[in-house]
């Protein structure tokens, strides 16, 4: 039998991603967003109003990084999401998080989460459905820690995922599968 639930953000897991961007002065700012997915295979959408800091500061500069948070810094990435940077100025100072330049675009890669996507300001969209920064992603990079060979192993990541049911955090770290493979297996 299945129960009716109030209607929320109902998709999980939801990506915990930590958008960085410079302010006006060159200092940090981080802010978590949860509502984030790829659009093609190079571009980056994330679901944020013009309200936020981070989207003044994109525009601005045309340039943001993307990171993958991860369980050993689930205090800090919500501590992105519970403080605004319209408020504190520099919130990276006070996560105790560091940060340096990005290789590609002009924004700051925070050096404690493994995997960092930068990208490019493409576009801003406001419409009755939704709003978002669009941004293609011209580079990716990993730290060394979460590499198997020349490949990402997302289990060393050790992503966390958001539950918009529980308002929890969520460890993503054991392979169950084989993607495009596994199911092949059902195929006649």
């Amino acid at each position: 039998m299945r129960k009716k639930l109030n209607i929320t953000e109902g998709i999980f897991p939801m990506p915990v991603l930590m958008v960085a961007t410079y302010n006006e002065d060159g200092s940090v700012n981080v802010m978590n967003a949860a509502w984030g997915t790829m659009q093609e295979r190079d571009h980056v959408v994330l679901n944020l109003t013009e309200t936020h800091k981070t989207v003044q500061n994109i525009k601005a500069r045309g340039a943001f990084t993307v990171s993958i948070a991860d369980a050993a810094h689930v205090v800090e990435a919500d501590y992105f999401g519970v403080e605004s940077g319209n408020r504190v100025p520099d919130k990276l100072s006070t996560s105790g998080l560091t940060a340096g330049k990005a290789e590609s675009v002009d924004a700051p890669v925070i050096n404690e989460f493994p995997l960092c996507l930068e990208c490019e300001f493409v576009e801003y969209q406001n419409s009755k459905y939704g709003c978002g920064v669009i941004g293609k992603v011209v580079n990716v990079t990993a730290d060394e820690s979460v590499m198997s060979g020349d490949k990402v192993d997302m289990s060393l990541v050790n992503a966390i995922a958001f539950d918009p049911y529980t308002h929890g955090y969520y460890k993503v770290t054991e392979r169950v599968g084989e993607a495009f493979k596994d199911g092949l297996r059902l195929k006649k």
